[in-house]
């Protein structure tokens, strides 16, 4: 699938750029075309004769709510525009990067993510959550979420048991 990269302009506005994408088999966040392999989740890219549209019908995306060390309303915010964007472009599976934190006990954006998403979920608006530390194949809810979704078994946290991580899947 090839999509425009939006650009900041000068003074802050959105532009777009003609410089097109495609969109990685694995993680389905945005790679360079024609590359060999996605710099977000270092899977190799497979060779095709298919349009890139029809190379998979999962789309995955990972956002880093960690980058820039933002404030944990900007990282908030970050997490809504996200989760609104990923609906839009009909994303199934976010994995998204809050970092476990330095005190040992898990950091604040990890806490106020995890807290936002299960209420997220609560209301419906998201369909599973999945923390890091459960992402193993043999946990119930992750058991579901990889027999909906198999291309999950090569995501490269999978029975890692990564605190600093969580996996939402969108309706």
């Amino acid at each position: 699938m090839w999509q425009e990269e939006p650009d900041q302009g000068r003074q802050g506005e959105l532009a777009t750029v003609s410089a097109k994408k495609e969109i990685c088999q694995v993680c389905g966040n945005g790679i360079a075309a024609g590359a060999k392999r996605c710099p977000y989740c270092n899977s190799i890219q497979e060779e095709t004769e298919r349009p890139a549209d029809l190379r998979t019908k999962f789309y995955q995306k990972t956002v880093n709510l960690e980058q820039g060390r933002p404030t944990v309303e900007q990282a908030l915010a970050r997490l809504k525009r996200e989760l609104v964007a990923a609906r839009q472009e009909k994303i199934r599976i976010v994995t998204l990067i809050h970092g476990y934190g330095s005190s040992g006990k898990g950091g604040v954006i990890r806490q106020e993510c995890r807290k936002t998403l299960d209420y997220l979920r609560r209301c419906g608006e998201i369909h599973t959550v999945i923390r890091g530390e459960d992402f193993h194949r043999r946990q119930g809810s992750t058991k579901h979420v990889l027999s909906c979704f198999p291309e999950l078994y090569r995501h490269p946290h999978l029975n890692h048991k990564n605190k600093g991580i969580t996996l939402v899947q969108l309706y």
